[in-house]
């Protein structure tokens, strides 16, 4: 039981800490669309990685069958990635979150459309697919499943409160960002998420080779 929640507590805080196109996204929407931007994309996050859980655990064999489409699945989140990464940088409009730090006119279709985004850039990442299915698999011989219930549950939920520090820090600066500020946070997520979706087009593509 111990060994189960210090394994859980480990692994919670490298995913709280890792680098990616996740952590990135999760600023540049409360920055610019305030708390329920940030939460929305998140929520979407989080949903992913519970589902990818659940399936490295409760079917470790599909996932598994699923990585032989490495491939395909790397080539369509880079793709995903670099047209995002498009439109923050061209196409995004700049929008001033109000006195409550929440954007003006932010309607439910832009909570769905930041939530669907949350979702597809977790789930289209190879690499945060082999993560899971690597964990589920290392620790099935060694932990029964209410121990593994235990690890996956300390470690999302951890995970869950460094992503919503992320977002009220990074709300509570957008009340002093101005419409060039924001215009440029635009334009540096858009490059850095074009570089996440070169990066995983390299990995799943050329270094398969």
């Amino acid at each position: 039981m111990t060994e189960a929640i210090l394994n859980g507590i480990t692994l919670g805080f490298v995913l709280a800490i890792s680098v990616g196109p996740v952590i990135f996204t999760i600023i540049k929407q409360s920055l610019t669309n305030g708390p329920k931007g940030g939460f929305s994309f998140v929520a979407g996050v989080w949903l992913s990685d519970i589902v990818l859980v659940v399936i490295s655990n409760a079917f470790s064999e599909l996932v598994s069958g699923l990585l032989k489409y490495k491939m395909m699945i790397g080539v369509v989140g880079s793709v995903f990635l670099f047209l995002m990464g498009v439109v923050y940088i061209f196409f995004k409009k700049v929008s001033i979150a109000t006195a409550d730090g929440e954007p003006q006119r932010f309607r439910k279709r832009d909570v769905a459309k930041i939530f669907s985004s949350g979702f597809l850039i977790n789930t289209l990442n190879p690499n945060v697919i082999i993560f899971w299915l690597g964990v589920a698999t290392a620790f099935s011989g060694k932990f029964n499943l209410f121990e593994r219930i235990i690890i996956f549950s300390v470690c999302i939920g951890i995970n869950i409160v460094a992503d919503a520090l992320k977002v009220i820090l990074a709300g509570r600066l957008s009340k002093k960002l101005t419409f060039k500020t924001i215009g440029t946070i635009n334009k540096i997520s858009g490059i850095l998420l074009i570089a996440f979706g070169v990066a995983l087009f390299y990995g799943a593509v050329i270094l398969r080779k």
